[in-house]
């Protein structure tokens, strides 16, 4: 018998690898899939095993629940789709509110919206950054979901992390700043292809913006977050001209 189960928690293959390795390890379980763009272990077994015992096995930062479960939770979210999400994307509002007040509190004695732009592009880098360093291992797992370049060149999930500390830095030191712009337009327009291509296709995709500390959905609110930075890169550079 085949049974399919809705598994939170997962961020990385690794996790993947986890939670197959710990599902295969019940005693009647003859067969384990795990899928984890779709959150969902498909479960073969010789004869009914109790959810339980799959609980007993998974670390506590996994969840598993039964598809009747999931149809159940997926009804409620879309009575409550919009209060949930704007639950779940709180962390990423604050933050920039936090970022937006900080660009202002800096320049308000002379204020220039050039130099507030400025602070506020190199205090994002900063910030984002530090989140990704808290997960050096799973940062590209789950950036490489809907990152084209990070698809194609693995090594670049790595490499990304440490290109946005050293681009915050550029920007607050105010060093090589026309060249700081034009990395962001490239970097942050390619991932903003890939954003736009998983929001039209509707897929359920954790955010890395924010590392995998957090657990971020991929949606509207990220795009925004991207066009934000380029439009501040396309229009400090225009002024450069």
């Amino acid at each position: 018998m085949k049974h399919s189960y809705k598994v939170t928690g997962m961020t990385c293959e690794g996790c993947v690898a986890s939670v197959k390795e710990k599902l295969s390890k019940v005693k009647g379980v003859t067969d384990v899939d795990v899928d984890l763009e779709a959150s969902m272990a498909h479960i073969t077994v010789e004869s009914h095993i109790p959810i339980a015992d799959f609980r007993a096995v998974l670390p506590d930062k996994y969840g598993i629940h039964e598809q009747f479960q999931k149809e159940v939770v997926s009804t409620v979210g879309e009575m409550m789709g919009e209060k949930s999400k704007w639950v779940q994307l709180r962390p990423l509002f604050l933050i920039f509110a936090y970022l937006f007040t900080a660009s202002i509190l800096l320049n308000y004695q002379d204020w220039n919206l050039g130099e507030a732009m400025l602070d506020f592009m190199g205090l994002f880098y900063i910030v984002f950054s530090f989140f990704k360093f808290l997960d050096l291992k799973g940062f590209p797992e789950s950036f490489r979901m809907y990152d084209p370049l990070a698809k194609v060149l693995p090594a670049y999930g790595w490499i990304y992390p440490f290109l946005e500390l050293g681009l915050g830095f550029l920007f607050l030191m105010r060093i090589q700043v026309t060249a700081a712009l034009v990395i962001t337009v490239v970097i942050l327009g390619i991932t903003t292809i890939g954003v736009t291509k998983t929001l039209l296709d509707k897929k359920s995709i954790r955010c890395a913006c924010l590392g995998t500390a957090l657990n971020l959905p991929m949606t509207e609110a990220t795009f925004i977050e991207n066009a934000i930075m380029l439009v501040m890169a396309f229009s400090m550079l225009f002024q450069m001209l």
